[in-house]
């Protein structure tokens, strides 16, 4: 059987106008002489309707004094090249091994005529490449004779020659393989010659964000702030009372500290130029967009995981051969919807070996006499631990949760040393985190001022209190490589 009515209600939701204008009760029929039983108090159907607690889990916030912020990443430590062409060279055994560049991570191209980093007497490792780009075949050793070279185009050239073979033929002619990679793994000169030649540089990438201004504000004249309503309301922070103006206020404030969330994880930088005002927006680069650009995306985790209805960890060991890639950090959040949630469940349930049919019963004990205990909130697998949470802002109806391309996403429980030039030491700051524009004049984290003639503000004649809210800030998504969006 499945659920024949859905009954996820955009409605009643909250409206611009009038306060009077649908969100108070004014059908009063004088006409009828009985007295209703009123239940005076709002009754609060969808419990806590605020998304925000994602960020303050797994960030941290710093303020920032720039219209731009700039951060470098460090590259890899080793010399790799993947797809590399092999040629013939003229010497006997010898080849020449052609390397195209790929895109920097941090999206940018490599400049024309760029050599590969490989020396002259360093040994090399060589595996095949199908056309697929999986490695396979025999893996043949050698030892570079001429250095690499620029070539036309983003491609570069090195010589080597074989320490076991003839010649390179054994990697990719013979078994026509399309392509091969390269690992440089040590050096030999012969005995009498000179040292090496040419040194390395270290490689890093450079990402760079920009703060967004945001704002929002509530309004009420003067003469409805003396309105009271025979609704009593109450809000997520614990106030009540009869005054419905509060309410609104205070849910602006909820919703404007929700937009302040989403935004962060929702954002992207603008890449069009259409319309006259386009100069003006310059957008900021979000979470989801940070880990479309640079960190790892897997689709279909929860489908995989049930295995066309036999659970298998198959999924997860994807992930963790991916983790080993980079940064190999153990200890990793999932922050998942309901369908990735019960999925974990359903794939952890059938690899527990306790009692009939690997069944927990949760606490006392593990009793079967004691409450059923079908969830899972952590377990390890391989040399990794990971910590499964609900996200509430992919379950909810009323935000993500109306949208079906974003399942959760893995975070590592990692930091970055930086130098704090406020603190003069040294500190760690998690791998995420808000930047917000702040100074000695100005803190514009979250701002909140009221404007107008009513509530104890006198800065105008009009007969109003406007309370105004204002932040500029962006997310800073540094080690992006460690990081999983699950779709």
């Amino acid at each position: 059987m499945a659920i024949s009515t859905g009954i996820e209600n955009l409605t009643p939701s909250s409206s611009k106008g009038s306060l009077f204008q649908g969100n108070y009760i004014t059908d009063f029929d004088f006409t009828k002489q009985f007295l209703p039983d009123v239940y005076e108090k709002e009754a609060e159907i969808y419990g806590n309707r605020s998304i925000s607690s994602f960020l303050r889990m797994v960030s941290a916030e710093m303020p920032s004094t720039s219209d731009e912020i700039r951060w470098i990443e460090q590259g890899r430590l080793h010399t790799r090249y993947d797809n590399v062409a092999i040629g013939t060279a003229s010497g006997t055994g010898e080849s020449i091994f052609t390397v195209t560049f790929a895109a920097k991570p941090d999206g940018t191209a490599y400049a024309a005529g760029d050599a590969p980093v490989v020396r002259a007497g360093q040994t090399i490792m060589v595996q095949g490449l199908t056309s697929g780009g999986a490695a396979t075949g025999p893996v043949v050793k050698g030892v570079v004779t001429v250095a690499g070279a620029a070539a036309a185009g983003d491609t570069g050239t090195f010589t080597a020659v074989a320490y076991t073979a003839a010649d390179w033929t054994g990697v990719t002619g013979a078994a026509s393989y399309a392509k091969a990679n390269v690992l440089v793994y040590g050096s030999e000169f012969a005995k009498g010659t000179d040292g090496m030649v040419g040194s390395l540089d270290s490689d890093y990438s450079s990402y760079t964000n920009k703060p967004i201004i945001l704002k929002d504000n509530y309004a009420i004249n003067g003469s409805d702030t003396a309105q009271i309503g025979w609704i009593e309301v109450t809000s997520e922070n614990g106030a009540s009372g009869y005054l419905w103006y509060l309410k609104s206020e205070h849910e602006t404030r909820l919703r404007f500290e929700d937009y302040l969330e989403m935004s962060m994880v929702e954002s992207v930088k603008k890449t069009g130029s259409a319309g006259t005002a386009a100069a003006s927006y310059s957008g900021s680069e979000g979470f989801f967009a940070a880990l479309e650009a640079r960190g790892n995306v897997y689709d279909g985790l929860s489908t995989d995981l049930l295995g066309g209805g036999t659970p298998t960890m198959v999924g997860f060991d994807n992930i963790l051969k991916q983790l080993d890639k980079n940064g190999a950090i153990e200890e990793n959040m999932i922050y998942s919807n309901r369908a990735l949630s019960l999925a974990i469940d359903d794939v952890l349930a059938s690899k527990n070996s306790y009692g009939a049919g690997g069944t927990s019963y949760g606490v006392f004990n593990n009793s079967e006499d004691m409450a059923l205990n079908l969830g899972f909130s952590g377990f390890r697998r391989g040399a990794y631990d990971f910590y499964k949470t609900d996200w509430k802002y992919l379950n909810d109806f009323a935000t993500r949760g109306g949208f079906g391309d974003v399942e959760g996403t893995i975070i590592p429980a990692g930091t970055s040393t930086v130098y704090d030039q406020d603190l003069g030491k040294n500190i760690k700051r998690p791998f995420l985190h808000v930047r917000y524009r702040s100074s000695e004049t100005d803190d514009r984290k979250m701002k909140t001022w009221i404007t107008g003639s009513v509530g104890g503000a006198y800065t105008s004649s009009l007969d109003e209190m406007r309370v105004n809210f204002l932040s500029e800030r962006c997310l800073i998504t540094q080690g992006a490589n460690n990081f999983f969006l699950l779709k």
